[in-house]
């Protein structure tokens, strides 16, 4: 699918502008129209499983939903508004209900962005591009790629030491001592392993230099540059739309 080949760079400084340009609106009609368009773009050119996808949106939507709440529920209301809304057993000033729902839509559309990010990004391709096109130093970028690949060894460690303590009969005491047994030989294992990678890449000649070939170039193509040519196109698009039904504001403090 198109979102699951492009270069990992240029989605992500596309989604980084995107985000910084949402947070310097603040009406509620352009964040919720621009979440709704790219859950769309994502499920439409993305490659992935839906309803992991649906699984992950559901936090950030009942966070959503829990600053909608306070933000109207804590605002300091003035005395005598000029319009007001009727939310079930109460009147609300328009423009706390307004606030609200800008914070909250916001909320989701940076969800929505992140979650495009990471269901249609290779982490090993996004790191080879940080390197190549971004001039990421090698051994930040190789250290993060091996942390993150450790990450699923040291779940299966834990799992096999919690079973040999089980057979051993030491899985009586309270959670926080049964933790923290746990911890010193996590803590070994992991040093063990990246001592074992440090060596092993000493070893095929690996010294951090920038100066480098690389097994799979990362290349930015023509076709990359219509995915930040498109979002910002119904960005704007959506502003326009803002501004004629009136709905447009900038941030201007309104917290």
């Amino acid at each position: 699918m198109y979102l699951n080949n492009l270069n990992p760079s240029v989605k992500a400084l596309t989604i980084l502008g995107l985000v910084v340009a949402l947070a310097l609106l603040f009406d509620p009609v352009t964040p919720a129209l621009f979440t709704l368009c790219t859950i769309a773009v994502t499920f439409l050119f993305g490659d992935f499983r839906r309803k992991y996808y649906l699984f992950y949106l559901i936090p950030f939507t009942i966070f959503a939903i829990g600053m909608l709440w306070t933000t109207i529920a804590f605002a300091d209301a003035p005395k005598n508004p000029a319009e007001t809304i009727g939310l079930i057993w109460w009147e609300v000033p328009r423009e706390d209900v307004l606030v609200a729902l800008s914070l909250s839509f916001r909320v989701l559309a940076f969800a929505t962005m992140s979650l495009l990010f990471i269901f249609t990004t290779n982490m090993v391709e996004f790191l080879l591009s940080l390197m190549q096109q971004l001039r990421l130093p090698p051994k930040l970028a190789y250290g993060i790629m091996a942390g993150y690949r450790f990450l699923p060894m040291l779940t299966t460690e834990f799992r096999q030491i919690r079973a040999a303590h089980r057979v051993r009969g030491m899985g009586r005491e309270s959670r926080w001592k049964r933790y923290r047994r746990f911890a010193v030989p996590l803590l070994a294992g992991a040093i063990r392993k990246a001592e074992r990678t440090a060596v092993a890449m000493e070893s095929k000649g690996f010294t951090g230099t920038r100066e480098r070939t690389f097994y799979r170039n990362i290349r930015v193509r023509k076709k990359d540059w219509l995915f930040p040519a498109g979002m910002g196109a119904i960005f704007l698009l959506l502003i326009l739309l803002s501004l004629r039904f009136d709905y447009f504001s900038w941030y201007q403090g309104q917290l």
